[in-house]
């Protein structure tokens, strides 16, 4: 069913995208995966993956990207970056890789991808988001702004190209346990606080896998996290009170 359409994946050295990648190469698509590790990279090239490397928070990675994949029908943004800290705490040089790979460089990729899929009339772009998009959390407020960004924006753009027979889908995840987690966190804490909750990678991947023959407008993982961020909505004094306990430990 999949012979010869064209995927990229972004952020596919690691974790989801990495998964993902791998996924889509053995479901019968021509898959094209960025990421920043060499070893990665080489490791999949090895398995019949196009490999491009790029740095996202470099200003010509996003045309780097596109002048070296053709065209493509699916697009995954798996690429994204943080660092848990408290707002007053957070560097500039943080602040600025959380947005340029977060926001910035998915954003740049759309644009530049946009016109072609416009042209064919066919189409799916997946970003994955983060719960962080829906409800912030302490010492993630810059990575819960890049998120609630991100989610604004695929909302916007789903409207625009709807005509236009491509689908936009935001995955938005609870922690994975992934190395992620570890970079972002140096202190250990929160993984440690939500160590009971974390998501494998395969659970995310899969539904990304998934949604890509089933196109939703969102899928939330888990479940119950769709229903935590629709109840934050109707009382989110209660729910910041409820959550803030998690991140409070030192």
């Amino acid at each position: 069913m999949h012979k010869h359409r064209i995927a990229l994946v972004t952020g596919a050295t690691s974790g989801v995208g990495l998964q993902v990648a791998k996924d889509l190469k053995e479901k019968g698509f021509d898959v094209y995966a960025t990421g920043r590790s060499k070893e990665a990279l080489q490791k999949l090239n090895d398995q019949g993956i196009h490999t491009i490397e790029a740095d996202l928070f470099m200003d010509d990675a996003v045309d780097l990207i596109v002048s070296q994949c053709p065209s493509p029908d699916i697009v995954v943004f798996s690429a994204g970056i943080g660092t848990f800290a408290l707002a007053h705490e957070t560097t500039d040089e943080q602040i600025e890789q959380m947005m340029r790979v977060n926001v910035t460089a998915p954003m740049k990729l759309t644009s530049r991808l946009l016109p072609h899929m416009i042209s064919r009339k066919t189409g799916h772009l997946i970003y994955v988001a983060s719960q962080a998009g829906k409800v912030a959390t302490p010492k993630a407020s810059v990575y819960a702004a890049t998120k609630h960004a991100l989610l604004g924006y695929a909302t916007a753009t789903r409207m625009e190209v709807q005509a236009h027979n491509i689908h936009v889908t935001t995955i938005n995840p609870g922690p994975i346990d992934t190395p992620f987690i570890d970079l972002a966190d140096a202190t250990g804490t929160y993984k440690t606080s939500l160590k009971k909750f974390l998501l494998s990678v395969d659970e995310v991947a899969n539904a990304i896998i998934n949604v890509i023959d089933r196109p939703r407008r969102e899928v939330d993982l888990p479940w119950y996290m769709g229903v935590s961020s629709k109840i934050y909505g109707m009382a989110p004094g209660t729910i910041e009170k409820l959550g803030k306990s998690f991140f409070d430990k030192k």
